[in-house]
């Protein structure tokens, strides 16, 4: 570049010079861009570095060196990871004189034993990065190693080791790795700690993976509520089938016997093992299922190609099948006719990963579709064709879905054009409709009963709020059949009103409005009815409830006023509390609503209604696979066909509740 080029960048221009660039070394990069690494910093991120850790135990377990892994938290949030396998190795590495094999790989990104299957047929870290991030993520990495009878110590922090290896004499007993750290506040925030339970469901999804490991799971027991035990052993012999047989619990499904089995994949071209894989499938009758997809003990919980091999067997076996016993309709069988509503579990063991990104939450490998296609669909074949009555009971069960699809889109709504071709549509007559064309800033009220809805319906705003009134308490379609759902007035009603389908035809981009909001009274029957549009809509219409577009409305339960002012409260706790600051020392009158009914339109509509006065509580799903898995079975547990669960519910939570609250 010419001096005269030069002279010529704009002001500033010149600062950018060789200067400038910066080389981040070692482990900073990871500290500087966590993100890149474990997905963020928030719980989520936080508990990738315990998957990462255990991954590596576990690639000990499956390659056949460790039978063992204990899992410890401990107070002040450390974890600690042991299992018998080899040991990291500690010699001398020869490519970093002066440093052993353990602190380049616990210091250095893209290093580790994983790259050519050498050491590992297939495992889980094929980046080399995963426990090197944990230890730069964390204040404190103290690691041991146990190899040929010998012990050896070495402590880091934030990615640095503190000293070299300490050697620390015989140990006869003792063989493999001990990893114990602690998450740096500095990354994660002061506030952010391990969950024992989601470090328990952890533990014990991967036992589940690999038949020949036993688990222990310790925890300190000042860390732990009712819902998770301070101490806990977990080996399954039937593997994914056991975790299955679990899941399904006293659910009754389609056939008697899932269908569950496992396969080696062939040899590839180089004659090695292309790895195995294992499946259990069910299908409930009258609940939603879940899925769980995992690659090398790695849950993906975006599925991948993995998941594509196993629709693509399930749905071609079925469709062969149905030929077989002469349903033409069978032809019509799509994937998601075959696996939505199921329980399925799939775990692969392959060669060389390749996953969307570090986290791992979805498999791009193009041969695993191929292998697990060809390995599933014989067995399926034959479990279908061995019991032909088992095979005709999940075949009707299908072929009601492909029905009841194919019936929603004939009928699927249009979107709304005017408020007056919208009422063409066919709506519900007690549906009172909003002005607005599109459903952006439009709202949805469902309210209980016609009291409440015909003050809702004069104070609402009538460009932006829609009402629907609902009779009573609508049907708890986690316990009702198919058949008796669609038979259902209300719940047919709502579907209209929302214009989304329902199931695997929801669509949340069809939803006539931006927001749904659940109006119930601020009392134990209104509360169930807000219970039983929740079950609807986690059940009916997931989706949506995913994408944050469900609301319950906050409406008082009384109004206190003294001196001239006015106030609302919406339970005993807040009134008290109002008593106790804003009216203190005054003789206050209190009116208890006993329903929205009750309340004048314009009471409704500064408490409960308009944007700028109200309180809406969203209804949200979590994000992470294992407490989506919670939520549903508590669901089914609480609402479900079986009243035994509620009622062992009630037994344990009995003693809690408030005798005001009963009385009320």
């Amino acid at each position: 570049m010419s001096d005269d080029l030069f002279a010529a960048l704009p002001k500033g221009g010149q600062d950018y010079d060789a200067s400038a660039i910066e080389v981040l070394e070692g482990l900073e990069p990871v500290r500087r861009r966590p993100g890149m690494y474990v997905g963020g910093t928030d719980e989520r991120a936080l508990h990738h570095l315990a998957a990462e850790v255990l991954d590596n135990s576990m690639d000990e377990a499956v390659a056949g060196h460790a039978t063992r892994i204990e899992v410890t938290l401990e107070a002040g949030n450390r974890l600690t990871i042991t299992d018998n396998g080899r040991g990291i190795p500690v010699d001398p590495h020869p490519k970093f004189p002066g440093k052993s094999a353990l602190e380049v790989i616990l210091t250095t990104l893209h290093s580790g034993g994983k790259f050519e299957g050498k050491a590992y047929a297939t495992s889980g870290g094929l980046h080399g990065v995963g426990v090197s991030v944990v230890n730069a993520l964390s204040s404190e990495t103290v690691v041991e190693v146990a190899r040929a009878k010998q012990l050896f110590r070495q402590r880091f922090s934030q990615g640095k080791a503190l000293g070299p290896v300490e050697p620390l004499g015989p140990t006869p007993n003792r063989r493999g790795t001990s990893v114990s750290f602690v998450p740096d506040a500095e990354i994660f925030g002061e506030h952010a700690r391990f969950k024992p339970q989601r470090l328990y469901r952890l533990a014990r999804s991967k036992a589940y993976l690999f038949a020949g490991v036993e688990i222990r799971w310790k925890c300190d027991s000042e860390l732990v509520g009712d819902d998770t035990p301070t101490e806990a052993v977990f080996q399954f012999p039937g593997g994914l089938a056991d975790h299955l047989k679990e899941q399904i619990g006293t659910r009754e499904c389609a056939t008697a016997d899932p269908f569950t089995g496992s396969q080696d994949f062939p040899p590839g071209p180089d004659g090695q093992s292309q790895g195995r894989v294992e499946w259990a499938v069910a299908w409930p009758l009258w609940s939603d299922g879940s899925y769980s997809w995992y690659c090398n003990t790695i849950p993906t919980p975006d599925g991948g190609t993995h998941e594509a091999g196993l629709r693509s067997a399930l749905t071609k076996g079925l469709r062969a099948f149905g030929e077989l016993v002469g349903q033409k309709k069978s032809k019509e069988i799509t994937a998601d006719d075959v696996l939505n509503m199921c329980e399925s579990m799939l775990s692969v063991f392959i060669r060389d990963p390749q996953f969307q990104s570090q986290t791992k939450d979805r498999l791009t490998s193009p041969e695993a579709a191929r292998l697990v296609e060809a390995a599933v669909r014989d067995h399926f074949d034959h479990f279908l064709s061995a019991n032909m009555e088992r095979g005709r009971a999940l075949l009707s069960m299908v072929l009601d879905r492909v029905e009841e699809r194919l019936n929603r889109k004939a009928e699927r709504e249009v979107k709304r054009k005017t408020a007056t071709s919208a009422r063409k549509l066919r709506l519900p007559g007690k549906l009172t409709d909003c002005s607005n064309d599109g459903p952006e800033g439009t709202e949805l009220f469902i309210v209980e009963g016609d009291s409440a809805g015909g003050s809702a319906k004069q104070a609402r705003d009538r460009k932006t709020q829609a009402v629907l009134p609902i009779r009573g308490k609508i049907l708890n379609v986690a316990s009702a059949s198919a058949d008796k759902i669609r038979a259902n007035s209300e719940i047919a009603d709502l579907a209209l009103a929302l214009g989304c389908g329902m199931r695997k035809d929801c669509d949340p981009d069809r939803l006539r409005y931006e927001r749904i909001v659940i109006m119930t009274d601020a009392d134990v029957d209104g509360a169930h009815i807000a219970t039983l549009l929740m079950t609807f809509f986690f059940q009916e219409m997931s989706e949506i409830v995913r994408r944050g577009r469900v609301y319950l409305a906050q409406p008082p339960l009384y109004r206190l006023s003294a001196g001239g002012k006015s106030a609302y409260a919406r339970d005993e706790e807040q009134r008290a509390e109002l008593e106790r600051t804003m009216f203190k020392g005054k003789k206050v009158e209190v009116s208890r609503f006993k329903g929205l009914g009750e309340m004048m339109p314009a009471q409704l509509r500064e408490t409960t209604m308009a944007p700028a006065t109200r309180s809406l509580l969203r209804v949200t799903l979590p994000q992470e696979y294992e407490e989506r898995a919670s939520v549903r079975d508590l669901v089914d547990r609480l609402m479900g066909k079986n009243p035994e669960h509620r009622f062992q519910f009630i037994q344990a939570n009995a003693a809690t509740i408030d005798d005001e609250v009963i009385d009320a």
